[in-house]
């Protein structure tokens, strides 16, 4: 199978994070969205990344849905529970953590255009969003050393991919500080090769 994204996506690094975990071979085939030669429209009719080619040419997109396609794959280092209650419990945390990604992206795009262009208001929004969004999730880690359980699951990956996002594009932001547990988390998972190997970089 082949894997199309961009080395900075934090969507694509949740899904290679996965891929890595669950000792998946796959080709990592680099196209940026935004470049004028993407071919990403021609596999995605949404135009964005990442996107995942099966053997059959098939292809999936949003990572939500491959990450959990891929879990379903192989029976090794399973990342999710089968259907039921705890399973919802580890979606959430996903949902929540890209909710983080989602406001941290938006503020990247909205401070690319022209300074006089930029909503400031808009900005204020997400930038509430991510720290609304960072309070919940380290009210919810507590004092546990892992997200859900007793390893690591799609929640814990999803969680660090949301910090490890933060800590690229927007490093004057003082997660560590306000979220000691957070931080605990993330230097814990920084040290696995499905993360060390796949830190973002322009």
């Amino acid at each position: 199978m082949k894997l199309v994204g961009s080395i900075t996506s934090p969507y694509v690094r949740k899904v290679r994070a996965v891929l890595a975990e669950k000792k998946i071979e796959y080709e990592f085939v680099i196209d940026v969205p935004w470049s004028a030669d993407t071919r990403v429209p021609d596999i995605n009719p949404l135009g964005k990344v990442p996107v995942l080619i099966l053997d059959d040419g098939s292809t999936l997109f949003d990572s939500r849905v491959i990450a959990e396609y891929l879990d379903s794959v192989t029976p090794n280092n399973r990342l999710l529970p089968s259907p039921n209650r705890e399973r919802i419990t580890i979606k959430r945390w996903e949902a929540l953590a890209d909710g983080v990604v989602d406001a941290a992206v938006a503020i990247v795009l909205e401070s690319k255009r022209p300074e006089a262009m930029r909503d400031a208001a808009w900005i204020a929004r997400h930038q509430g969003k991510i720290t609304a969004g960072l309070a919940a999730l380290s009210a919810d880690l507590g004092d546990h050393p892992w997200c859900y359980g007793n390893g690591l699951t799609l929640a814990d990956i999803a969680l660090c991919v949301a910090l490890g996002y933060l800590a690229f594009r927007m490093p004057a932001l003082e997660w560590r500080e306000a979220h000691e547990n957070l931080t605990r988390l993330y230097d814990k998972v920084m040290q696995r090769p499905s993360f060390a190997e796949t830190i973002p970089h322009d």
